[in-house]
């Protein structure tokens, strides 16, 4: 089959489904993937064709504004990828659409021309009762006139495009098919997931050679990983208190990424134990890592627990916090805010990895993920999705 992958540009959208491609790939399946150039050399890493639109989303940590402003960068993206989509695949149609969560256009593409979809998602998905829930939020938002706007410019979009679903919440939130990159741990409400629906796969990790290694130093007795992901990085003052919280902890080695807008210069002298980095390999360091402090994103909790790492949590935006409760309700985790002070930061530290409740729980939800999800698993649904 000619199977066709839709995503955006960040980490956290390609990261968590690049395997199931390869595993399509060595499935002798032709698969086109759309994405931004600058993730050319991941896509055809394993064996995929990129199909290049140009992405109209922040690079970095260049978001500002609140969450409706943040929706309405991803809806401009939306709009102005479905003409580079449609003129990319009007002559090269594929048997399957799969898209990523804010790949949406490519569902708008499947209904017009008949084709099979699924979509893919890197975090939780909609469960029985979300729609309820979720209204008095809708509601504060649609009261404010730039929401408003929004709403009103979305849904215009998919009846001008002539979707059979015309409110937006349902045409993100509620597709015909869904495949889950997360394991069923991460999802609120699991057991109200409609399952003819959404089938959990997840998570699926590879090796990730093309972002290079990373080798435990010699001598080192216990490895922390301190990392805020790929977006809302700039917190010079919350890596100068880690630096002085972590720096002196007796065996302890300090993995510190500090994301691409702050000089290292910024922190001062920092000790022989303590390692700084714009970019990490993050997995391969999770692998021999022994703590993580994250920011909660999706795919830094999913890593931290296949990972079997007792972490703390900063979040900071959009599905964090909820991540952030889960992994504390889950037992594996602390949670702080980015504006803690040194004492505080290592006091909760040494709380978090001397509790013996965290690391019992790490191990053994560690053990479960590795043993309940494959790459192997999702092509076969992938491929059912398409017959």
């Amino acid at each position: 089959m000619h199977i066709a992958m839709v995503s955006i540009p960040f980490p956290g959208h390609v990261n968590p489904s690049i395997e199931v491609i390869r595993e399509l790939v060595a499935r002798g399946h032709r698969v086109t993937y759309a994405n931004d150039p600058s993730w050319a050399d991941a896509v055809e890493s394993v064996g995929a064709e990129l199909k290049p639109y140009e992405s109209r989303l922040p690079a970095g940590d260049d978001w500002d504004g609140d969450m409706i402003d943040h929706l309405t960068l991803f809806l401009d993206d939306a709009i102005g990828m479905l003409p580079q989509l449609r003129a990319a695949y009007t002559d090269d149609r594929p048997d399957l659409f799969l898209y990523d969560i804010a790949g949406a256009p490519a569902r708008l593409l499947a209904e017009q021309w008949g084709i099979p979809s699924m979509q893919i998602s890197p975090t939780f998905v909609a469960w029985d009762g979300y729609d309820l829930e979720m209204a008095p939020m809708i509601e504060q938002m649609r009261a404010d006139p730039r929401g408003a706007a929004y709403y009103q410019r979305f849904e215009q979009w998919l009846a001008e495009e002539k979707s059979p679903i015309t409110d937006s919440a349902a045409f993100q939130g509620r597709p015909d098919r869904g495949l889950v990159l997360i394991p069923r741990v991460m999802q609120p409400f699991a057991d109200r997931v409609d399952e003819t629906v959404f089938r959990f796969a997840g998570p699926i990790l590879g090796e990730r050679d093309e972002q290079g290694d990373w080798t435990r130093p010699a001598g080192a007795e216990k490895v922390l990983l301190v990392s805020l992901g790929s977006t809302f990085t700039d917190h010079p003052e919350f890596y100068r208190h880690c630096v002085e919280a972590f720096a002196g902890l007796p065996g302890w080695h300090i993995v510190l990424q500090i994301g691409r807008h702050v000089d290292a210069a910024v922190l001062g002298e920092t000790p022989a134990n303590v390692e700084v980095h714009h970019w990490v390999p993050q997995l391969r360091i999770l692998r021999q890592a022994d703590a993580f402090v994250t920011h909660g994103g999706m795919g830094g909790s999913v890593e931290g627990l296949w990972s079997g790492t007792p972490m703390l949590v900063a979040p900071q935006a959009a599905d964090q916090f909820g991540n952030a409760e889960k992994l504390v309700e889950l037992g594996v985790a602390r949670r702080i805010d980015t504006t803690i002070g040194a004492a505080e930061l290592r006091e909760t530290f040494q709380n978090l990895i001397n509790d013996p409740g965290v690391r019992r729980a790490s191990a053994e939800i560690s053990r479960e993920l590795k043993a309940g999800s494959g790459a192997g698993y999702a092509a076969t649904l992938i491929e059912n999705a398409a017959a």
